[in-house]
C-alpha cells in the first residue's frame, strides 16, 4: 500500500476531509462514552520539534496513547537535521523505527524533503508556510457548531502567516470565502490566493480594512502579530498591527452570533481584547480541544489497520470467539470427576 503524507491541503481530497471529520466525531463520542480504542497498538509516532508547542505536542501524544500506540519526542538537539545528519539519513533511520513522523519546524522545504525520503507517513505539525492540522481542526469545530463550510465567510484579521495561508488553502476543497485583513507588506502567499481563485470552489480576498473583512462574517479569526521566530520584529510590528484587533466594535460588524476563534497562544489586549476572547461568542477552547480529536482521526487514517483488516477494537466489540464445545468423551470424564469429588466430601 502506498504511504500517504499530510503536508498541506494539496494532499487531501474533499472525500478525505469528510472521512476525517466523521472519524473524529466518532472517536470523540467514543472517548466521552468510555469506549476504548486500540487500533494503533504496537505502533509508534516520532514527534520532531524544532519549535516548542503546548497544543501540538500534547494533542499528538495523547491521541497516540488513546489509540493504543506510543510516541517519541525528539528535539533538534538530538538530531541536528541537515547538520549533524542529512535529512535523508534521518528519514530512512526513523522509517525503520516508527510507523509515522510528525514534524513541527521552520522551513516547509525541510518537511517536504523529510517526506520525500521517509517510507512512513509524514505529518506537518506546522511550518512557517502552512499549518494544515490547525485549520482541519478549526473546520471540524465549525461543522460541530452547525456552520455550512461551503457557504461560510471567515474574516481573518492580522498577520498573513502560516495560519492565514492554510485558511486560504482550505478554499481548494470548501466553498468558503476567506477574507484576510492585514497591513501592507504582511500579506499571505499570493500564489495560494491565485490558486484558490483559479481552481477552488472557495474564494480568497486580501483587504486592508478589518471592518470590511468582518462585515457579515460567520467567523472572526486571529493569531498573534509576531509568531515564533519573529520575536525580534515584535517592537516593529506592534504599531503596524495596532488597528488589526478583534474587539467589540469589530465583533458587531459580523453576523449576529458570529463565532470568534484564535489558534493560541493569545496575547490578550493585542490581537484580541479580553472581553471578546472570554465572551459568549468565543469558541477558542473547544477549538483547542478539537486539535486532539481531529489529529487522532489523522493518525487513525494514516497509521491504522489497512482496509478490510479488523482492528483490535473491532474484535473486542465483536466479543471473544465462542469456546469450542467439549467432546462427549471430555463431558463424560468431567462428570466422573465431579462424582468422585462428591463421594470424597461425603466420606464415602
Amino acid at each position: 500500500m502506498t504511504k500517504r503524507d499530510l503536508l498541506s491541503f494539496a494532499d487531501l481530497t474533499r472525500a478525505d476531509v469528510d472521512r476525517l471529520f466523521q472519524t473524529a466525531a466518532r472517536l470523540k463520542a467514543d472517548l466521552r462514552a468510555g469506549r476504548p480504542h486500540r487500533e494503533l497498538d504496537q505502533r509508534s509516532l516520532a514527534l520532531i520539534f524544532h519549535k516548542p508547542s503546548l497544543r501540538t505536542r500534547l494533542s499528538f501524544e495523547v491521541a497516540m496513547t488513546q489509540l493504543g500506540g506510543s510516541s517519541v519526542f525528539i528535539t533538534e538537539r538530538e538530531i541536528g537535521m541537515g547538520q549533524r545528519e542529512s535529512v535523508s539519513d534521518v528519514a530512512r533511520v526513523l522509517s525503520g523505527y516508527v510507523n509515522g513522523i510528525m514534524i513541527r519546524t521552520f522551513a516547509h522545504d525541510l518537511a517536504q524533503e523529510l517526506a520525500r525520503h521517509a517510507t512512513v507517513p509524514v505529518i506537518n505539525g506546522l511550518t512557517d508556510w502552512l499549518h494544515p492540522c490547525q485549520i482541519l481542526a478549526d473546520l471540524f469545530t465549525l461543522r460541530e457548531k452547525g456552520i455550512d463550510l461551503d457557504r461560510a465567510v471567515v474574516a481573518y484579521i492580522g498577520d498573513g502567516n502560516n495560519v492565514a495561508n492554510s485558511w486560504i488553502e482550505a478554499g481548494r476543497l470548501f466553498g468558503l470565502e476567506v477574507r484576510v485583513a492585514c497591513p501592507e507588506g504582511y500579506e499571505p502567499d499570493p500564489r495560494l490566493v491565485a490558486q484558490v481563485q483559479k481552481s477552488g470552489p472557495g474564494r480568497a480576498r486580501v483587504l486592508r480594512s478589518p471592518a470590511e473583512a468582518a462585515q457579515d462574517a460567520d467567523v472572526l479569526y486571529t493569531d498573534v502579530w509576531a509568531s515564533m521566530g519573529q520575536e525580534a520584529e515584535r517592537d516593529k510590528r506592534l504599531p503596524v498591527f495596532r488597528s488589526y484587533q478583534i474587539n467589540r466594535s469589530i465583533l458587531r460588524m459580523g453576523k449576529s452570533g458570529a463565532l470568534v476563534m484564535h489558534c493560541l497562544p493569545a496575547h490578550r489586549g493585542e490581537e484580541i481584547t479580553e472581553d471578546v476572547f472570554e465572551g459568549p461568542q468565543s469558541i477558542v477552547f473547544p477549538q483547542a480541544e478539537n486539535r486532539m480529536h481531529l489529529q487522532k482521526a489523522i493518525l487513525y487514517d494514516l497509521l491504522g489497520p489497512a482496509p478490510g483488516k479488523k482492528s483490535s477494537t473491532a474484535r473486542t466489540r465483536a466479543g471473544a470467539r465462542p469456546a469450542k464445545k467439549p467432546s462427549t468423551h471430555t463431558r463424560r470424564a468431567s462428570t466422573r470427576s465431579r462424582r468422585a469429588t462428591a463421594r470424597s466430601r461425603s466420606g464415602r
